[in-house]
């Protein structure tokens, strides 16, 4: 028994986990923006697959034309703008979103379910076009790794603080970031007065349809910025179906979270944990397909539990119109 918990407690696992928390928090963080605005966002496994694709691709071309011109810049200028590019594409895919599902006001869940089938075979067709393949990008080198000084030197802690993506502390700060702007700012007090009433918050002077344009597209930012470390953290290059669901699991997250980043944060480092044990126990005599179904099992148990307990905002995922109130 003792030997199971000091596995499970394994410092490596647990660097693991953080490392595959993050894409999970950054969408998960997206979709509170989303639903906080009123706005059901399914697409962002639609959006993460595009951010693979942009990110890696960005990535690799930046670093071509660096490489001969100053190629001490690659590690840092080509997955910097990678990044940015996924991000960038990630929120334009969510314009699409946006557009059918506030202003057109379709039905929310069938335009996320079209953003994900449109995503798989738009990064196909680009990845083709610009590769010559349907499946991979060319490698790519993600960003030179962080240690925390004092502690990489003593050898239990070392798989914690060595090897640390700079996106890891990123990510963290916008955690705190946002559940600041949700709570303290004016732009974060409007975007839940419209997920919660919009027809109050509309006579009040809050355009309601610039309001869930605002959260959707930022959702779309942060999701893209999860495809972008995917591919260039994770995998070093865009393969197709390397989401593997974590938008989903995302969504499993923010509800799980009651809709607030913080709690986002503490849900998706549970899902990251299980995504890692997963990759762990992958040579034991279990079918490898029993264990990576893992963290989808855990999501689907978890929502079971507290999915009653939840409380989203009121309007979430219900079209508004001045005209029908």
């Amino acid at each position: 028994m003792i030997d199971l918990l000091v596995s499970l407690l394994n410092l490596a696992l647990l660097a693991s986990a953080v490392r595959l928390t993050v894409p999970i928090l950054l969408t998960a963080m997206g979709a509170v923006y989303s639903e906080r605005g009123g706005v059901v966002n399914i697409g962002l496994e639609g959006i993460m697959i595009v951010g693979t694709f942009f990110g890696a691709a960005t990535t690799h071309l930046v670093a071509q034309a660096f490489l001969s011109a100053d190629p001490a810049a690659v590690p840092v200028i080509a997955p910097l703008v990678g990044m940015l590019a996924a991000a960038a594409a990630g929120m334009l895919f969510s314009l699409v979103h946006a557009v059918v599902a506030v202003t057109f006001r379709v039905d929310q869940i069938i335009s996320g379910v079209a953003l994900n089938l449109l995503a798989v075979g738009l990064a196909r067709f680009l990845n083709i076009l610009f590769f010559g393949v349907a499946t991979q990008s060319p490698g790519i080198q993600g960003f030179a790794p962080l240690a925390i000084p004092g502690l990489r030197k003593i050898p239990a802690l070392a798989p914690l603080a060595t090897g640390i993506s700079p996106v890891i502390p990123a990510a963290l700060v916008l955690v705190i970031l946002g559940q600041w702007v949700l709570v303290r700012t004016v732009f974060g007090l409007r975007l839940r007065a419209v997920g919660e009433h919009p027809a109050a918050a509309d006579t009040l002077g809050i355009s309601v349809t610039r309001m869930r344009y605002a959260g959707v597209l930022i959702s779309g930012a942060l999701a893209g910025l999860a495809g972008g470390y995917l591919s260039i953290e994770q995998g070093r290059g865009y393969l197709e179906g390397m989401t593997q669901g974590r938008g989903f699991i995302a969504l499993a997250a923010m509800i799980f979270g009651n809709w607030w980043p913080l709690g986002a944060l503490g849900a998706s480092a549970l899902f990251g944990y299980f995504d890692a044990l997963s990759l762990r126990v992958v040579h034991t005599g279990v079918p490898y397909q029993f264990i990576t179904v893992l963290p989808h099992v855990a999501s689907i148990l978890v929502l079971a539990g507290f999915v009653r307990r939840a409380m989203p905002p009121a309007a979430d995922g219900i079209p508004y119109s001045k005209e029908e109130v």
